[in-house]
């Protein structure tokens, strides 16, 4: 973890991937470094976000706890870490419920957010305080330390 002087919460996804072909996608929290697979192309039944099938289970076990806590008892120099506001962890309305009053905390929050039009997440964006980074291939191997060095308290 690149922040040493803050107390950071919130989770990450990676892709799940079986000889080189992407099979789904597995959500690890930051603090406890619990993990399960969030979404995959084995799981039946829905939501379902392309080929892949998700579970909700996850968000409400893994990610939304800590989530809840730092929305609902905000810590001064906390700082929220959500990768990502995507369609996977948009599925769940409790996530939707949780960020938006995240949003309306003083807490710093560091959100990756798919590019593609959504009203939740275009509203997030148009909100004042925010400021977007676009990350592009000249930028996100430098973008974790550019940031954290922004964050880090002195």
């Amino acid at each position: 973890m690149l922040l040493h002087t803050r107390k950071t919460v919130g989770f990450t996804t990676e892709e799940i991937r079986q000889g080189g072909i992407r099979t789904g996608f597995a959500l690890e929290t930051l603090t406890g470094g619990l993990r399960a697979v969030l979404a995959h192309v084995d799981f039946t039944g829905t939501p379902r976000v392309g080929r892949y099938g998700v579970d909700l289970g996850v968000m409400e076990r893994l990610a939304l706890p800590p989530l809840r806590s730092a929305a609902t008892e905000p810590v001064p120099g906390t700082l929220v870490l959500i990768d990502e506001l995507g369609r996977m962890e948009l599925a769940c309305s409790a996530f939707q419920d949780t960020v938006r009053r995240l949003f309306e905390t003083e807490i710093d929050i560091v959100a990756t957010v798919h590019a593609k039009s959504d009203p939740f997440t275009d509203a997030l964006k148009h909100r004042a305080g925010v400021e977007l980074v676009q990350v592009t291939r000249a930028n996100r191997d430098a973008l974790p330390e550019t940031l954290a060095a922004r964050l880090e308290y002195p």
